[in-house]
Parts: structure tokens; C-alpha cells; sequence
């Protein structure tokens, strides 16, 4: 479960839904949620942790470090003082005294690698983290990183969070190959293309109000693509011969792609998590894949 929408005033929801969110997943079965320190400015952190303050033992509990916190030089990137003052900022917010997965949330040129891995392996030692992951990373970044982490003999990055849907699919060229050849969890972000999988977006129709796609030019770009629009009319056609959603189908079909751990989904409201949650036990079959 992704928080990203927890806190968020243009296209998220308030708190109360999102504890609803977190509470609904947890008894579905769901036990890993991943927030970050950028999300509505702390916002989401705080919310996640008073969500999960009683159930904090049966969660995998993810964040991230990296994005800007404030307006000083000091308050974003990778370098060794950010890292130990942005995790010991995400325990407060999220009431815990530990983070099972600690993830740079994209690679940092200005600091030199080893001062960043340095600096996660002493979150490490000292007992506030359990694992490091990384998101945003391309494929050399990555090796590079574990390389070095591997020589140095300090914890590595076990897991990786990339984007990656139907609409997205630059990781199976190199990542995916890397990941599944040295055991690095994938755990990617946007599975839904940004909504544009999720069967409400036609050639005939924009963006629904409230969502992100109305706000965001980025997402605008990428309703407006030719290829996006047939591969979401691709995905909607299989949801109708198999009697699903266009969500859970392109859910399922992430989750069924060699190496993958995991995709991570958000909801701005109940209605959504119970469509995404729908995707769970769908296995596509080859035609399906096919298609």
C-alpha cells in the first residue's frame, strides 16, 4: 500500500480516510505500506504512523530520504548529515523506533557514493533501520552501488523501487535482468500508469476531476499518447472478456512479471483499494498476456 494520497489536499484524502485505507488493507491481509519524508511535507509520515500505532509489529514498514525538507542547503540529497537527520525525522513522525526499509528515493550526483551507503549502514548498525532500498535508480546505479557496498563490506540495497506498468516498461531491459540475478527486491511505484490504466481515461474523455492527472502536466503528457490509449483500450478489452476491472488486470499483470515482488498501489478512497485489492488472487492467462 502507498501513502503518497494520505495528506495530500489537491488529489488525496484526509486523515480519517486514510486510516480507513490502512485499517481495510491490514485486514485484507496487507502488511507492507511504504510512505516518504516528501509526502505532503511530512504529512503522510505522521498520518501512517498514528494509522499503525497499534499494529506496527505486523507491517513491513517502508520510507524514503532524499527529496527536499526544507530551504537550506542541508535539507535534501544523500549526503552523510541529511541521511542521519532525515532518519531520525521519519521515526518521530512515524512513532516507531525502527524502519524495516530505508529507501534513497533517487540517486544523488553531488555526493559521493560511499558517503551515502556510509551513512545508511550506520542507520543500519544502530538498530533504526532493518534493510536500505533504492528508488529511481537506473540499472548501473544500482550495480555500481552494491558493488561497492559488497567491497566495503556494509549493508547493500536489497530492494529496489522503480515506476513500472504497462505504459512503462523501460526496467525489463536492464533492471528486472539485474534483480533477478542478485536477489534485490522489486517493489514498483505507479503500477496504473499514473490512472491511465485504471479504465476511466478514453480518447473521448480527459482526466476525472480530483485526480492527479488534472493537476499534474506530466500525467496530462501521457493521457495525450497514442500508444497509452491503445494500451489502456488493450487492457480494458481483457477486463471485459475475464470479468474484472481494468485496475486489478493491469495490477495482476505487474505482479505476474519475473522478478517483481510487489506493486505498490495508493487509493483516495475506499472504493479504490477494494478495486485494487481485487487484483490479489488474479492470475492472467497467456491470452490475457498475450493481448
Amino acid at each position: 500500500l502507498g501513502s503518497m494520497t494520505f495528506g495530500n489536499s489537491q488529489w488525496g484524502c484526509d486523515e480519517a480516510t486514510s486510516h480507513k485505507i490502512v485499517d481495510r488493507f491490514l485486514d485484507a491481509g496487507g502488511n507492507f505500506v511504504d510512505t516518504a519524508d516528501v509526502y505532503s511535507s511530512g504529512v503522510s509520515e505522521e498520518i501512517c504512523g498514528r494509522a499503525l500505532k497499534a499494529k506496527r509489529r505486523q507491517v513491513v514498514l517502508a520510507t524514503k530520504v532524499a527529496g527536499p525538507m526544507g530551504p537550506g542547503p542541508n535539507d535534501l540529497g544523500l549526503s552523510r548529515r541529511h541521511v542521519l537527520d532525515a532518519v531520525d525525522a521519519s521515526l518521530r513522525r512515524l512513532g516507531t523506533d525502527f524502519i524495516d526499509l530505508y529507501q534513497v528515493h533517487a540517486y544523488d550526483p553531488t555526493t559521493p557514493l560511499d558517503v551515502t551507503l556510509r551513512a545508511l549502514d550506520d542507520c543500519v548498525r544502530a538498530g533504526k533501520v532493518r534493510y536500505v532500498g533504492c528508488s529511481n535508480y537506473s540499472a548501473w546505479q544500482l550495480m555500481k552501488a552494491n558493488a561497492l557496498a559488497r567491497e566495503l563490506g556494509i549493508s547493500r540495497y536489497d530492494c529496489l523501487q522503480p515506476q513500472y506498468s504497462l505504459v512503462c516498461r523501460h526496467i525489463e531491459r536492464e533492471h528486472l535482468p539485474l534483480c533477478r540475478e542478485e536477489g534485490i527486491g522489486v517493489i514498483p511505484w505507479s503500477p496504473l500508469g499514473g490512472g491511465m490504466l485504471t479504465g476511466k481515461i478514453r480518447r473521448e474523455s480527459g482526466p476525472p476531476a480530483g485526480s492527479r492527472a488534472a493537476v499534474d502536466p506530466e500525467m496530462r503528457t501521457r493521457f495525450g499518447s497514442e500508444r497509452n490509449l491503445a494500451i489502456a483500450d488493450a487492457v480494458i478489452g481483457v477486463a471485459k472478456r475475464i470479468g474484472k476491472t481494468a485496475s486489478q488486470v493491469a495490477l495482476a499483470w505487474t505482479a505476474q512479471q519475473p522478478g517483481v515482488t510487489s506493486p505498490i498501489f495508493g487509493a483516495r478512497t475506499l472504493e479504490q483499494l477494494e478495486d485494487n485489492l481485487g487484483a490479489a488472487d488474479l492470475v492472467l492467462d497467456a491470452d490475457a498476456l498475450r493481448a
